[in-house]
């Protein structure tokens, strides 16, 4: 009776074992890391893998042909180059954060599948004609 429990529990746990190996190697190829220009250039391989890039947009890196978009993407002393397909957001601009999602290819240049621009986060109102004037009370 024993024996036979012992069987059962070791079937279960080489069971749960083999779902535990499955799911994370699932779960790897979904898995997108964000790195800076740095940690991508220190270890390329990592950079194969989807990947976010974060940096600022390199003032005068922007080039547009056609539909192709390449820039720069600097942070901590390391620009890395980026070519993207189709226009990125209005709100891209040189000397702003961006981030870039895609891989690294063998040339070494960083191709991105999708911009997302930052932004300041402090929000307030706009001055406008019915903003209060200062100093004054209505």
């Amino acid at each position: 009776m024993i024996r036979r429990r012992v069987g059962r529990i070791a079937v279960v746990a080489v069971v749960l074992a083999a779902g535990g190996v499955l799911v994370t190697g699932a779960l790897q190829d979904t898995l997108t890391y964000y790195r800076t220009p740095g940690e991508v250039l220190d270890d390329p391989d990592a950079g194969r893998r989807p990947t976010r890039l974060g940096g600022e947009v390199v003032p005068g890196s922007v080039r547009r042909s056609g539909d192709l978009v390449t820039f720069r993407l600097g942070g901590d002393g390391h620009e890395i180059t980026v070519t993207q397909r189709g226009m990125p957001p209005e709100t891209f601009r040189e000397g702003q954060g961006a981030i870039v999602e895609g891989r690294l290819s063998a040339t070494g240049v960083f191709e991105s599948d999708r911009v997302v621009v930052q932004h300041g986060n402090e929000y307030g109102p706009s001055p406008g004609p019915l903003a209060p004037e200062a100093g004054g009370a209505r």
